[in-house]
């Protein structure tokens, strides 16, 4: 059964058995055998292929249920400009949102690397992302400036231009001119829709 599920999810997702095995850090040859039959995945990687798919190790192993209740989308430890989410190699582990929430948007997550934002975000928490371009004033975004590694701001549009605004006093908000924001670029890459404290 773990054979024949693992290639109808792998082929759902239009991933190849090499690409499949870079993501869960294996050799692709071990990988090809999980397929084939000729060697089973231990715990550990049994998680992984579970997470990668979006679904259950009691569904790999047989299960008549699918998939979990909720859906797993990527925890990145950064965004680039230019390379969609999907396609993001340094996914750090995932997170489950609900069905609901899945259907309103495409999401990801992004761990918060500094204090910049706290108290409401500290460093190692969890934001939930719901990739889009618009924003509203006084919306948390993920902003890529740049085309370098993103950041997490509140929006305040001004005359003239937008301010990144930390909600850590201790930090200064940072303005970006029209013209800057079209040089540099400055990119809003989505909106923070929830924060996960990790302890």
């Amino acid at each position: 059964m773990l054979p024949e599920r693992l290639k109808s999810l792998r082929e759902g997702k239009n991933l190849k058995r090499k690409e499949v095995a870079e993501l869960i850090n294996i050799d692709q040859s071990t990988y090809g055998k999980y397929e084939l039959g000729k060697r089973a995945p231990d715990h550990e990687t049994l998680k992984k292929l579970a997470k990668l798919f979006q679904t259950t190790i009691d569904y790999l192993l047989g299960a008549d249920i699918p998939t979990s209740k909720g859906v797993l989308v990527p925890v990145l430890g950064r965004v680039q400009a230019g390379i969609p989410i999907e396609a993001v190699q340094e996914i750090i582990e995932y997170e489950e949102i609900t069905p609901e929430m899945a259907h309103n948007g495409e999401y990801f997550a992004l761990r918060v690397r500094d204090d910049s934002m706290g108290p409401r975000f500290l460093a190692g928490d969890i934001a939930i992302v719901c990739k889009q371009s618009g924003i509203e004033d006084g919306d948390i975004a993920v902003v890529l400036i740049n085309e370098e590694d993103a950041t997490i701001k509140k929006i305040k549009k001004v005359d003239g231009g937008v301010m990144l605004i930390p909600t850590n006093n201790t930090y200064e908000p940072v303005f970006f001119s029209l013209k800057k924001i079209r040089e540099l670029p400055v990119e809003v890459i989505g909106k923070v829709v929830e924060v996960r404290i990790k302890l």
